[in-house]
């Protein structure tokens, strides 16, 4: 008799969760509904584990659905089960086979059950995290949402300060002056007899006197341009607009401060969590992106190897190969965690430029691979999520060596990027067109491994297919 239990628990928001318990051969031992409560979910475990052994350990698989999924997976974890939380789309995927062979009410339980026979390798249980990681990846998210949020407020000020003064002077960042300003001037009504020196005092006030009259004058003059531009017209509501832009910054600032608390809760996490700082000795990482890293990866040893880390991203490549055809240059996975993937872009386009290996890696996407900006950074990412599981499993911080595996400073990385490792302008531009084609993939010889640390056996210093500048 086959022992081994699967269940699968299609996760319900307000109503009970669906549960299938399968046993090794896929047989149906017994259906079951529960609810997110201890005797529900108890009676549901006594039902799979009935006639098996003691010290069987059921295998729980579950979607991230909402906020369901952390009650369930709790109970069944401090009881010694072990826990599969699956993407959405691999079990659709399952899913869709199934349900042309036969449909059943619990046909999204059932497929979920089915997944460790059919694809057991594809499978990582799931550790819940500490206390001290629980509450870094709980500050990090919220500040991430707060910083969207935040930029979402501006964006809107923007808009609706356009609408008032079409020259308007807000073409760059948002500052405190500015947003002083619209507070209590949006309307140029307001703002074009508010006066020099009394619109001066308050930007100087706003900006602790980084800006001032200057400004000022550019605030006037476009709500000049604007009462003559609009001339008292009836579409033009004045007063509207004043007051929703009034909001909006009442708003931004609410979420500002918001960020600031939740910003200083994340720092002191992050210490708990990363003592030694390792997330940001990794070049392109600092303040926000090292805890970000540090919270999504959590323990490294969850993880066999780089490669896997770096599929977990998101930023490898699909696979698609068909006999003796292996296609290169697929689009990348995109799976996981979209904040983390995009925090290893973000700082590939900073890492870029501090260390030589990875700067080589841009340069010979840009100049011989043909990608632009974003795919060669994307390359760049992958390689510097392999390197961040290095440095955070092994516990030792990131060293910036020359392509030749010698340690440099970065002043001295600096140099030899700019000498060596810099994309020329032309083909920079040539990137950006749509119109050219890119040119065929090639295989270097000596490339380096993708992820590995520095290694003092690499190629020689500076290798290049083209011409190095003197």
């Amino acid at each position: 008799m086959n022992h081994r239990r699967l269940v699968g628990i299609d996760l319900g928001i307000a109503t009970a969760h669906t549960v299938r318990v399968l046993d090794g051969e896929g047989t149906v031992v017994a259906k079951r509904k529960a609810w997110p409560a201890a005797a529900s979910l108890g009676e549901a475990e006594r039902t799979a584990l009935a006639g098996c052994p003691e010290g069987t350990r059921l295998e729980v698989v579950i979607e991230p659905t909402g906020p369901a999924w952390l009650p369930v997976a709790v109970f069944f974890t401090a009881r010694g089960h072990q826990v599969f939380r699956v993407s959405s789309q691999k079990a659709a995927d399952l899913r869709r086979f199934l349900s042309r062979h036969a449909k059943s009410n619990g046909i999204d339980a059932d497929t979920l059950a089915r997944l460790p026979l059919v694809h057991p390798a594809g499978l990582q249980p799931l550790q819940l995290p500490g206390a001290a990681q629980a509450a870094l990846d709980r500050r990090v998210r919220a500040t991430d949402r707060l910083t969207r949020q935040a930029a979402t407020h501006k964006v809107r000020i923007k808009d609706l300060a356009r609408q008032l003064l079409p020259m308007s002077p807000l073409t760059g960042d948002l500052g405190a002056a500015d947003l002083a300003v619209l507070e209590r001037y949006a309307d140029p009504r307001a703002l074009a007899p508010a006066g020099q020196a009394q619109l001066t005092a308050l930007i100087a006030q706003a900006s602790h006197n980084h800006q001032g009259a200057g400004r000022a004058c550019q605030w006037l003059d476009a709500a000049r341009a604007s009462l003559e531009l609009y001339a008292g017209h009836p579409a033009v509501d004045f007063t509207g607009l004043a007051a929703e832009i009034a909001t909006e910054v009442r708003l931004l600032r609410a979420v500002q401060a918001e960020l600031t608390a939740h910003a200083a809760e994340r720092e002191a996490c992050y210490r708990q969590v990363d003592p030694a700082g390792l997330a940001r000795s990794l070049p392109g990482l600092a303040e926000v992106s090292g805890p970000a890293l540090a919270a999504c990866m959590g323990d490294p040893a969850r993880f066999r190897h780089g490669k896997q880390f770096r599929s977990y991203t998101g930023l490898a490549p699909r696979a698609s190969e068909t006999g003796e055809t292996d296609r290169k240059g697929q689009p990348m996975s995109k799976a996981g965690s979209s904040l983390l993937r995009t925090t290893m872009i973000r700082a590939a386009d900073n890492a870029r430029r501090q260390d030589p290996q990875l700067a080589r890696i841009y340069y010979l996407q840009m100049t011989e691979r043909g990608k632009d900006h974003l795919g060669a950074l994307c390359v760049v990412a992958a390689t510097l999520a392999e390197r961040a599981w290095t440095v955070m499993r092994r516990g030792q911080p990131y060293a910036i060596r020359d392509t030749d595996g010698r340690p440099v400073t970065p002043a001295e990385a600096k140099k030899i990027i700019a000498g060596y490792w810099t994309v020329p302008p032309e083909i920079r531009a040539r990137r950006r067109s749509k119109k050219t084609g890119k040119v065929p993939q090639k295989v270097l010889e000596g490339q380096y491994a993708r992820g590995g640390l520095p290694q003092h056996n690499t190629p020689p210093r500076h290798e290049k297919s083209v011409k190095a500048k003197p």
